[in-house]
């Protein structure tokens, strides 16, 4: 039998969504949020020529500045105030979460802190959001004066203007993240780099099309493409709600002449606990020596480091070299993250505190060890499935020259962004269809 909360959800329907107004507020903020987000990525810091950069930045599309600007929905190709976009914020985030394993006074934060001790690993984050965007602000800045050409005026006051607007669009964005997942609906940062993403595909697709008209594609490949691409986003919302499910009893318990508890529920543990960390971090990784190799090539490089440029050539999309490290980065930060994200010892001793167990296991150390046995093959199918989800596009770009926004890792983030903000969607009307309970039975109660 359905319970409360699946009936309620079977019966919403456009009435309920017109009813809502505190979520029509809420959409509303995040679509202006988004807005502002993209009018950033049109405004170039001050002192870049436009053309030669622009230029120099089709020779290195490839690279990480490729990826970077298919995350940052063109930003970097324009060098705008939101080049960096989100990158320091998530790197400074995935950094606290692993201290806050390893470094006991965070880890006691994290564990008995509560609201306090998140609020004040959230500001730890913050800080090294600052640090990490300065550091990166001031590399481009050198590298940008150091091209020849690309700055109209080199000098001090290019490299302080360039620092600071860099690092203070990567704080605004970081501020309008928190303020849409505060005020908005769904996950602010997750939104910004898929409003990004989004943005982007009318471009690949036009991209496309161009090439079939041109004769560089062929009819058939462009069907395999559009095929393939609605494949690999049916099998991401497949696997992506794809959860085991572990069966949670509590004792009964006499108070007086009455019994409680006797309840069970579910433990859900997702096949893909990781999200899309793993792509992310694994492209990042591995298309760095690709970039820099690639701006070393055009310089005057010793006579020992001249085999440098060829053999990182070999990193390019498509080559085999680039696949199977590819594949063997993401398997490992699935197992990484998964690990930060998810602590069976951590869990057990939860259960057991509340008088829960599995059935069958014995509460405490052996609970755990179950919850890891299950977590690990559980992570070994999220894996296989993430690797084959990002390394079928990227044969395809090889194959047949595709654009790379259509790579497996934007896909990815497109579905899972999209799931969750439905998800939310739907837990904002569920709210607003109990509150409406509650005031009817309130008003039933008043009129007996």
């Amino acid at each position: 039998m359905a319970s409360a909360a699946e009936q309620l959800a079977a019966n919403m329907n456009v009435g309920a969504f017109a009813k809502a107004t505190e979520l029509h507020k809420r959409l509303w903020f995040t679509v202006g949020a988004l807005i502002v987000y993209r009018l950033g990525t049109y405004i170039p810091i001050p002192g870049i020529n436009a053309a030669a950069f622009a230029q120099a930045f089709q020779g290195n599309a490839k690279g990480i500045l490729g990826m970077f600007d298919m995350f940052s929905g063109g930003a970097v190709a324009r060098m705008a105030v939101f080049s960096l976009n989100v990158m320091p914020y998530i790197s400074a985030s995935i950094i606290v979460q692993l201290m806050a394993t390893i470094y006991t006074p965070w880890e006691k934060l994290r564990k008995e802190g509560g609201e306090a001790g998140r609020k004040q690993l959230n500001q730890y984050t913050r800080y090294l959001t600052v640090l990490l965007a300065l550091i990166q602000s001031f590399g481009i800045a050198v590298g940008l004066q150091n091209s020849q050409g690309l700055v109209d005026t080199p000098g001090p006051f290019f490299m302080v203007a360039t620092i600071a607007t860099l690092s203070g669009g990567t704080l605004f964005l970081m501020w309008l993240g928190e303020q849409i997942t505060a005020r908005g609906v769904g996950n602010g940062v997750s939104l910004i780099i898929f409003a990004g993403i989004v943005s982007r595909l009318p471009t690949g697709i036009m991209q496309m099309f161009s090439l079939g008209r041109t004769g560089a594609m062929s009819p058939f490949a462009m069907f395999v493409i559009m095929a393939l691409a609605i494949g690999i986003i049916l099998a991401i919302v497949f696997m992506e709600r794809s959860q085991r499910r572990l069966l949670v009893q509590y004792p009964k318990r006499q108070q007086g002449n009455r019994m409680y508890g006797g309840d069970s529920s579910f433990l859900p543990l997702k096949v893909n606990t990781s999200g899309v960390i793993p792509p992310i971090f694994a492209s990042s990784l591995l298309l760095l020596p690709t970039t820099v190799m690639g701006f070393l090539a055009t310089a005057n490089l010793p006579e020992w480091a001249q085999w440098l440029p060829g053999t990182v050539g070999q990193l390019q999309h498509g080559r085999p070299a680039f696949m199977v490290l590819y594949g063997f980065l993401i398997i490992f930060f699935t197992f990484f993250y998964t690990s930060i994200v998810f602590n069976p010892d951590e869990t057990a001793e939860n259960l057991r505190k509340y008088g829960g167990f599995l059935p069958g296991i014995r509460p405490g150390r052996r609970t755990a060890e179950y919850l890891d046995f299950v977590l690990t093959r559980l992570t070994v199918i999220g894996a296989i499935y993430i690797t084959l989800v990002c390394l079928v596009p990227e044969a395809l770009i090889a194959t047949y020259n595709a654009p790379f926004y259509f790579g497996g890792t934007s896909i990815l983030i497109v579905v899972s962004v999209t799931m969750d903000t439905v998800a939310q969607i739907q837990s904002h009307l569920l709210a607003h269809q109990y509150e409406g309970l509650i005031k009817k039975s309130k008003l039933r109660g008043r009129g007996r």
